[in-house]
């Protein structure tokens, strides 16, 4: 018979776990043998009971196709832990079919014992979401596990999840320690409350930063530092906190967009507790935050290229089951933010750190996270100013670079933007001295041609590099928008103003043929929303982005009411949302480059009433801007 316990310490994930741990596991293991060819689990059909630990013989793991052909076969051998991704991420139903092959022993961990284990040890239920991770970048791995027959099933459990608040999952308790707090005492007190998270405070009782086990093996053991060192030399910062009324989709964004993968939770200024991205993820099965994990996980421009052509799919799923647009561009930007800074990680690696601080900013539609599936690239570059003999060295580095990345980028999907937009073009990759020139020259000369400049520009987004530069060129606008700027303002009001909405004098929506349709514009119905708001954001010294957080802001000072905001609000968003089905319809089922045309017979009654109402409430902002134009605010 086998030594228990020296086989465990031999098993993929058991082997992290402390010796008492693991002496307490080998009381809770049964011994079960199979038969050959015993059908151990039926895929979608089998509830697992727990986990498999396969001592000797051999499962085999695989799905049934709709013909009842084995695909993607797989045979797992003594030392592999059978089951713990379908417990925690399928419901704790079995994902594939498994057989038993000839003189098969396993060791069996039940269920409750098993999970108990992963909310104890993060590490321990790291391997599992990082296992279902790396798995989900196979092709035909994805597609059993997403397939039509349960992917409704799966949404349900999304829905729930975009009306769920932060508030209602369960958190860790904060295990804190002084800055000053020897290296080696941090790991003590981590291993004394089987953490893998410890966070740290100053003298006023503030947490400044934390320390988990990466960092450990990151900032200690991998550059040999001595552990008699205080712990504020390195721990990682800065900390993401998020308050209790959030909700769980925004956490998970919010952990994916600052790269963290722990979350302070706060109400009243008080921190309750922390989340682990793991535990949030294992908690959501196949919902799309388990696609982003993948997206991280890929490999090459071959792989991100693949992910990217499979969001259509998603924002047709979430849209069919009524997730707010809102979220659904939270989730496109995401997805894209995440594979943009994959390939600019991968460009550097190839090239060498670059020789100034620099940022990578993103514009247009992608800086104001709002994005569609008919996307092209619009980025810049702004690097630090460097002495002369420095300058030619530091700008052939980073117009290389932004060449490099621009190229991956269109052949993963982001095509070159036709306006010239992007970093790859000479003139938007620059020194932050030269970017403020470009600010200031815009207003000054504010002609229609600078102010579409300026407002695309004025639409940046931070995505990679050093914050600190983005934010001392807000700095710099802030104070040029204290000036008096009647001329920018009226020009820029005039772009809200340019384009009429599509009614006739009887208030039926106006058409124009187009491939011997009957269609309207989306994109430009849109329009007048966003300029509006950007308008009044820029008048109002407002450095968000995105148009709905523009709003709130707005309406915090007083420019607009909460009945004008959500008329515009909604508005809006039921534009995007018509918008973002039809293109994912036309790549999905048509296999055709989206456009922005609708055609009105696509429509049902209710969406073409709601249609006329809407452009209505857009034809009245815009009589609402004239007024302003001739009163104080542009005059």
């Amino acid at each position: 018979m086998h030594n228990k316990l020296a086989f465990l310490k031999t098993v993929r994930p058991f082997d992290i776990l402390p010796d008492d741990v693991l002496e307490g596991v080998v009381e809770l293991l049964q011994e079960v043998r199979h038969t050959k060819e015993a059908v151990i689990y039926h895929q979608e059909v089998t509830k697992m009971p727990g986990v498999d630990i396969i001592v000797e013989g051999e499962y085999e793991a695989f799905f049934y196709d709709s013909t009842q052909t084995r695909r993607v076969i797989e045979y797992h051998r003594p030392g592999y832990c059978f089951g713990g991704v379908s417990v925690l991420l399928n419901r704790k139903r079995s994902l594939r079919t498994v057989i038993a092959k000839k003189g098969t022993l396993v060791y069996f961990l039940p269920r409750k014992d098993f999970k108990a284990l992963c909310q104890a040890y993060e590490e321990f239920l790291h391997y599992f979401t990082a296992e279902f991770g790396k798995r989900m970048i196979d092709d035909e791995y994805a597609h059993f596990v997403k397939r039509p027959i349960t992917y409704d099933e799966n949404f349900i459990a999304s829905d729930q999840l975009y009306t769920k608040k932060v508030e209602t999952i369960e958190y860790r308790e904060v295990v804190s320690c002084a800055q000053q707090t020897p290296i080696f005492e941090v790991a003590q007190l981590m291993a004394e409350h089987k953490t893998s998270c410890l966070f740290v405070k100053d003298e006023q009782q503030d947490i400044i930063g934390y320390v988990t086990d990466i960092t450990l093996r990151d900032n200690v053991v991998a550059r040999q530092v001595p552990v008699q060192k205080p712990v504020k030399e390195i721990m990682d910062n800065p900390t993401v906190s998020i308050n209790t009324q959030a909700y769980v989709y925004e956490a998970i964004l919010m952990m994916f967009q600052t790269k963290t993968r722990y979350m302070l939770i706060e109400e009243n200024g008080n921190y309750l507790g922390s989340i682990s991205r793991n535990k949030l993820l294992s908690e959501q099965a196949q919902s799309p935050f388990m696609f982003i994990q993948s997206v991280k996980l890929a490999r090459s421009v071959g792989e991100l290229r693949k992910k990217w052509y499979k969001v259509p799919e998603i924002v047709f799923q979430l849209l069919d089951r009524g997730v707010k647009a809102e979220i659904v561009n939270q989730m496109i930007t995401t997805i894209s933010d995440t594979i943009a800074v994959k390939v600019i990680e991968e460009v550097i690696n190839e090239i060498g750190q670059p020789p100034a601080k620099f940022v990578f900013m993103v514009l247009g539609s992608e800086g104001r996270k709002e994005q569609t599936l008919k996307t092209d690239q619009d980025n810049a570059i702004i690097y630090e100013d460097k002495a002369n003999e420095q300058r030619e060295l530091v700008r052939e580095y980073f117009l290389r670079f932004a060449d490099m990345v621009s190229e991956r980028l269109n052949s993963i999907g982001f095509s070159f933007c036709t306006g010239g937009f992007m970093a790859k073009n000479p003139k938007w990759t620059h020194s932050l001295s030269h970017w403020k020139r470009n600010y200031e020259s815009w207003i000054s000369e504010a002609v229609p041609e600078t102010v579409i400049k300026f407002s695309t520009f004025f639409d940046c987004r931070y995505l990679y590099g050093e914050p600190a530069i983005i934010e001392e060129l807000k700095d710099f606008l802030d104070e040029e928008l204290q000036k008096p700027l009647g001329k920018l303002f009226f020009h820029m009001g005039n772009n809200a103003l340019q384009y009429e909405p599509p009614l006739t004098f009887f208030k039926n929506i106006k058409t124009f043929t187009k491939d011997s349709k009957e269609v309207f514009d989306i994109k430009k119905a849109m329009t007048p929303i966003v300029d509006l708001v950007r308008v009044y954001a820029l008048k109002n010294r407002i450095f968000k982005t995105n148009t709905g957080e523009r709003l709130q802001e707005l309406k915090g000072k007083g420019v607009f009411t909460e009945a004008e905001v959500q008329e515009l609000l909604q508005s809006y968003y039921f534009l995007m949302s018509l918008r973002l089905k039809k293109q994912a319809g036309q790549i999905i089922n048509d296999k055709k480059e989206p456009d922005n045309y609708v055609d009105l017979r696509s429509l049902t009654k209710i969406e073409q009433v709601t249609l006329r109402e809407i452009f209505k409430t857009i034809s009245n902002f815009q009589s609402y801007i004239k007024v302003e134009f001739k009163n104080s605010l542009f005059a």
